[in-house]
């Protein structure tokens, strides 16, 4: 989930609850808090809870929610998570630590000590284009044999990873897909699902898109994507979350609030994102 923003920067609390709405009633299967998308990274550690706990309580029980509560810091990590049990989250999203370019003996003994530390079910989340980190298939196979770490999310593009990891993990671990434009394949493959950055404008057509995916009909499932290609591609014209809040400021669900470093959506691809947002009938 995006977080929508005040011009000046503040959480807007309000249109959140009102988001948490959209997306209940438009399929979203999940809702997935203060992950990238929701710039996690310059919120601070009392904003990154309070947003957490605002979207479980909106929730209600309604969907389950997935906390993000990774960090470069293995101690921070262990503190978001903390929190999000505190809150209600049903599990979390660990992206790898950022920046610090851990070795993979360094990010199993990170993902053991919170998987140690707190009694939730963790999600692995590996985004290398973001961390200048990539956790290997080996890394997450080891990981996945530990009783709460129950999925992986995989960001890299790559499908073989998706078959590679299954070949290895413990039966029932879940691979998601974090990468949109190759979410119909990996889910073809063997994935369950997406955490997606395009379902934030055309959750419904997400919803779709699984649904058929899992169901195991290419047909439908190809059809679908075929509407969200554009947006799975236009999306990231600019640093994501930018041209998504632009998205939804455009679709009128959003004030227009960034934090920088983020900066608002160039005008060079105002048009181009319009486009991708009516071919996928979310305006």
């Amino acid at each position: 989930m995006a977080t929508p923003m005040h011009e000046g920067g503040a959480v807007d609390y309000d249109t959140l609850a009102d988001y948490v709405e959209f997306h209940i009633e438009n399929d979203s299967d999940v809702l997935v808090p203060a992950g990238t998308t929701g710039e996690s990274a310059t919120l601070d550690h009392a904003e990154h809870c309070e947003l957490i706990r605002f979207v479980v309580r909106q929730a209600g029980g309604r969907v389950p929610v997935i906390a993000g509560t990774g960090s470069n810091s293995t101690r921070e990590t262990i503190e978001l998570t903390q929190c999000a049990k505190e809150a209600g989250a049903d599990a979390c999203l660990l992206v790898t630590p950022y920046y610090n370019k851990p070795t993979q003996e360094g990010l199993v003994l990170h993902y053991e000590a919170v998987a140690k530390a707190v009694a939730i079910p963790l999600i692995l989340y590996n985004v290398p284009g973001r961390t200048a980190c990539d956790m290997l298939a080996p890394t997450a196979i080891r990981l996945s044999q530990l009783d709460n770490i129950i999925g992986i999310k995989e960001a890299t593009g790559d499908v073989s990873r998706c078959q590679e990891i299954l070949a290895g993990c413990r039966e029932g671990f879940l691979l998601i897909s974090g990468d949109d434009a190759t979410a119909m394949d990996f889910m073809l493959a063997g994935g369950k699902g997406v955490i997606t950055v395009t379902g934030n404008v055309a959750p419904r057509l997400f919803h779709e898109l699984c649904m058929a995916c899992l169901e195991g009909d290419r047909t439908k499932a190809q059809q679908t994507n075929a509407r969200l290609e554009r947006l799975n591609h236009d999306l990231f014209v600019e640093s994501n979350p930018i041209p998504v809040k632009w998205c939804l400021t455009e679709m009128g669900l959003f004030p227009a609030g960034i934090r920088l470093p983020m900066t608002p959506l160039s005008s060079a691809h105002h048009e181009t994102l319009r486009e991708a947002l009516q071919l996928a009938g979310s305006l």
